[in-house]
């Protein structure tokens, strides 16, 4: 509101000192993250405290890992924290007729609604399971679906959505078009549905990859700020002309309002952390962690490096997969053996580090960690993923 009102003044011939800075997206990036730091500051402790009189607390099963039991009773659906931090710097610094902008805007009440109702229906139902997953996946899909159709039916300056940015290959531009190599009003309707397909399994897989990742104090929050600053960084290349030909990569002048958004989304969970650092006062629960996927995913698309997700967001990646193996060959051991075989102490990945369980095939590391050791050295490995994602640019 304010960029539009500063544009509006300007406009009028209303030039008076400073009125430019809203132009330049450096500024409205840094403003996004001050302001989403000190909303996240001032409402996290009345939100907290609101959230205890009503008696929102994590309902805990005893899983045997250190520390569990003591979180009993600790606030979660704090995820609305973020969804306000987040949102406020947005509506005052960013520009609302930016289609990126409003795609994100879109992504972060959807699922952050999403999250909210499966979080309502633990909490206030009192059933653990919480929204089925049937459900869960239908609205990820529809948001993908809206997403995806809106983006392939769009362009910026002649480029088709459909282009994207391979990794490590020094001619790097690829159109999703290519994978159907064939001509024709049928074939093109057939690219596009190809196209929006992807799309929609890239958003669908982020927003359930940092759900299933949110388990220990700070762990998806601080990983999250992490892969969230990468991708503005990223952002704010590509919508810079002089960078963009400097470093081969396709020039996106929308790109800039994605990065002014990520600075918001950065901000947010910086704030956030001040109250979900171990011991945490709230967890963001599904409100939260459905979201930062999701905004994850669609700024991947936006600036179209989506194909770096699994080097970014290697972390996400690794504790799906783990879910994935860990069940899968649970039932196939089961099923032709009688006796169920673990192939981790315990999924998702961060808690195998947690537990023992001498009946698990995978005994590496031999002894248990505490849960804030395991938190800071996801961080770690979260940051080299992300240097590493940022040096591809020039390693082709």
């Amino acid at each position: 509101m304010l960029y539009h009102l500063f544009d509006y003044l300007q406009r009028q011939g209303l030039d008076f000192p400073g009125a430019g800075l809203m132009q330049y997206i450096s500024f409205r990036s840094i403003c996004c993250a001050l302001v989403a730091i000190l909303t996240a500051w001032l409402l996290g402790d009345r939100i907290i405290r609101w959230l205890q009189k009503k008696q929102i607390g994590e309902t805990i099963r005893d899983l045997g890992l250190e520390g569990q039991l003591a979180k009993k009773g600790t606030p979660t659906m704090g995820g609305i924290i973020i969804i306000i931090s987040i949102l406020i710097p947005i509506l005052l610094f960013g520009d609302l007729t930016n289609t990126s902008v409003q795609l994100l805007i879109l992504t972060t009440v959807w699922l952050g609604a999403l999250g909210f109702i499966d979080d309502y229906i633990k909490v206030f139902k009192h059933n653990k399971e919480g929204l089925p997953g049937k459900y869960k996946i239908a609205a990820q899909v529809a948001l993908g679906l809206t997403v995806g159709l809106v983006l392939y039916l769009t362009s910026q300056d002649g480029i088709s959505y459909s282009h994207t940015t391979i990794p490590f290959v020094k001619n790097n531009e690829f159109d999703y078009k290519w994978l159907i190599p064939f001509n024709g009003q049928l074939v093109r309707a057939l690219q596009g549905c190809l196209y929006v397909l992807i799309i929609t399994f890239i958003i669908t897989a982020c927003s359930n990859g940092t759900n299933l990742a949110d388990g220990m104090d700070g762990m998806t929050a601080g990983i999250s700020a992490i892969v969230g600053a990468t991708l503005g960084i990223l952002a704010y290349l590509s919508g810079h002309f002089g960078f963009a030909e400097y470093l081969n990569i396709m020039f996106l002048p929308e790109a800039g309002e994605v990065a002014v958004y990520t600075c918001a989304f950065v901000g947010a969970l910086l704030g956030f952390l001040w109250y979900n650092c171990f011991p945490a006062q709230v967890f963001m629960g599904d409100t939260g962690s459905l979201a930062l996927g999701g905004i994850i995913g669609v700024c991947a698309v936006l600036i179209r490096k989506e194909l770096l997700l699994p080097i970014l967001c290697g972390i996400f990646l690794v504790e799906s997969l783990s879910v994935i193996i860990q069940r899968y060959y649970f039932k196939y051991t089961k099923k032709k053996t009688g006796t169920g075989v673990r192939v981790f102490r315990m999924s998702p990945l961060h808690h195998h580090f947690q537990k023992e369980n001498p009946d698990a095939l995978c005994q590496v590391p031999h002894r248990i960690h505490p849960e804030n050791k395991i938190v800071v050295r996801f961080w770690i490995v979260s940051i080299i993923l992300a240097v590493l994602t940022i040096v591809t640019l020039k390693i082709r």
